[in-house]
């Protein structure tokens, strides 16, 4: 039996909404999916960005965070080198001498190079008694080379107002003759200079991993 015309239109009904809300959920699954897609790809920059910063960027960032200004060293390059300059002079000429130096010509040129500190000028000396009067007996010679090899220390004693000092290890090698029978000496010393007025002096020296030498009370060790 037919069905009328109406009644068709009724039973057809469901079929056309179901149909437009099958049309509906394909296009919101394949916008979604599309959406998916670009989303991956946008989560990869940040890790790519983090890996870059821990690894070949990380300088960059590291420029990016700092400060424009940077603080000024405690002590300037050409300074350290005038430093420098000072240690190797007095410890190489401290062991530098033979059995015809005196006192006063020896010494005199190497205390221009220390602070004014009693126990600098004590330090300051040729090898004296029983150990001299061989030197003399034997003709003996010193002759002494010093490298500096690491800075130790840097500071500005802005409390005591003592300015600023500075050590550092220095390799002293010592040539010594004497007899006809030659021998070689090598100490390492830390070696620490102070400024006085626009002059870095040597205020104190000592074997490395003992005792002070000289060092005044206010020289910031």
């Amino acid at each position: 039996m037919e069905l009328p015309a109406d009644n068709k239109r009724t039973a057809l009904l469901p079929l056309v909404v179901l149909g437009a809300l099958l049309v509906i959920v394909l296009t919101v699954f394949t916008v979604f999916d599309g959406d998916g897609d670009d989303g991956d790809g946008d989560g990869a920059a940040p890790v790519a960005a983090a890996e870059g910063r821990n690894g070949a960027g990380a300088d960059a960032g590291s420029r990016s965070a700092a400060p424009k200004g940077a603080a000024r060293p405690i002590v300037e390059g050409a300074e350290v080198a005038e430093a420098h300059a000072v240690m190797v002079r007095y410890m190489a000429g401290l062991t530098t001498y033979d059995h015809t130096s005196t006192s006063p010509a020896w010494n005199a040129p190497l205390l221009e190079l220390t602070s004014d500190d009693p126990r600098m000028k004590q330090a300051t000396v040729l090898p004296s008694g029983k150990e001299w009067a061989t030197c003399r007996a034997e003709k003996c010679s010193s002759k002494g080379t010093a490298l500096v090899e690491r800075d130790a220390l840097m500071a500005d004693d802005l409390v005591r107002g003592s300015g600023r000092t500075m050590s550092t290890l220095v390799k002293v090698t010592a040539e010594h003759t004497a007899g006809g029978r030659s021998s070689t000496e090598e100490n390492e010393w830390l070696v620490t200079v102070k400024e006085d007025g626009d002059r870095w002096k040597v205020s104190g020296f000592d074997v490395f991993g003992l005792g002070d030498v000289g060092a005044s009370d206010d020289s910031g060790e």
